[in-house]
């Protein structure tokens, strides 16, 4: 199977952001529906929620609902407030040694689900780069200017709430905020709609991975490594599960004299990285804040991205056939 991404700039959505918004919105109702999805909220709620969590980003959303026009449907995806569920794994690490601060992600994920797009904004004046994944404004991950990465995986739990997509919540805090501190104290306010982690890391090395809720009081981990479980692992089953995958991760970072070069290798190796179809490992970041840049990879190929020297372009890779 193929998968086509593209690198860009796009300082605020426009004329180009709409286009790709309409030809998307049927993935990205999909999405928001799900398949068991109960009565909606009204888009006046949507709205007024996202006053209430996340004034900031109330500008941005009522200028893309202009752009939309009365459509109401839309305005509540864009809002990603009460989503329906959403199957994600993801592997990461914080890495603070030669060549650190850095933090090494894959991300899995369905692969006709997983967006195209990485990118280059500045909505507020605060330049932002991020892996974004429709309908508006979420990140998978992604680090500013000052210094701050974010990126998330699944927590594992089942529950839903009266919340926003994790994906909104990411863009939000590399919208409004510099350090971890800031970054911890802004998620553990903002309720969230499905069970989340969120690995932070700033310039100065400080981080921190936030176990997020509908159900739960937040919870801060100091773990180097998070994978898609918060306190209690799962049952293992497998070598692709969450608690082998973390074991795997910390059993690394133990390695005497192991490099950033080499956890980065074990990232595109199983257990961590993932061929399986429904559960692919789309990509691998390593931010690295205090130069701030990214390295975006697949095997055989590194896309490097930074605010110093930005590079749109398209990469098209090849991911074989993939397992059942």
């Amino acid at each position: 199977m193929q998968k086509h991404f593209v690198v860009a700039q796009e300082e605020r959505p426009g004329d180009a952001w709409l286009e790709r918004f309409n030809a998307g919105r049927e993935d990205a109702e999909r999405w928001y529906r799900g398949t068991d999805r109960t009565t909606p909220p009204s888009a006046a709620e949507c709205r007024s929620a996202l006053l209430r969590h996340m004034p900031e980003l109330l500008p941005h959303y009522d200028h893309v609902c202009a752009l939309v026009g009365d459509d109401e449907l839309a305005h509540c995806m864009l809002s990603h407030y009460r989503p329906a569920a959403a199957v994600m794994g993801c592997s990461q690490a914080v890495w603070l040694g030669e060549g650190g601060p850095a933090l090494v992600r894959n991300m899995d994920f369905p692969l006709d689900a997983i967006t195209d797009r990485f990118e280059l904004t500045s909505w507020s004046g605060r330049r932002v780069i991020a892996k974004a994944q429709r309908p508006w404004g979420g990140c998978l991950d992604g680090m500013n200017e000052d210094g701050l990465v974010a990126s998330l995986t699944a927590g594992g739990g089942r529950s839903q709430g009266l919340g926003f997509s994790v994906i909104l919540m990411l863009r939000y805090v590399l919208e409004t905020c510099s350090r971890v501190e800031e970054a911890v104290a802004a998620l553990s306010r903002i309720p969230i709609a499905l069970s989340q982690n969120v690995t932070l890391l700033d310039r100065s090395g400080a981080y921190a991975t936030l176990f997020l809720g509908p159900d739960r009081a937040p919870a801060l981990s100091r773990l180097p490594a998070c994978t898609n479980h918060q306190e209690v692992p799962p049952e293992p089953r497998g070598t692709g599960n969450s608690a082998a995958r973390l074991q795997s991760v910390l059993a690394a970072l133990d390695e005497p004299n192991v490099t950033l070069n080499e956890l980065t290798a074990r990232f595109l190796k199983p257990p961590l990285y993932s061929r399986r179809a429904g559960f692919t490992t789309a990509y691998t970041a390593v931010y690295r804040p205090a130069e701030g840049r990214v390295d975006y990879l697949w095997p055989g190929k590194t896309w490097r991205q930074g605010f110093d020297l930005f590079a749109p372009g398209e990469y098209v890779h090849d991911f074989g056939e993939l397992e059942e």
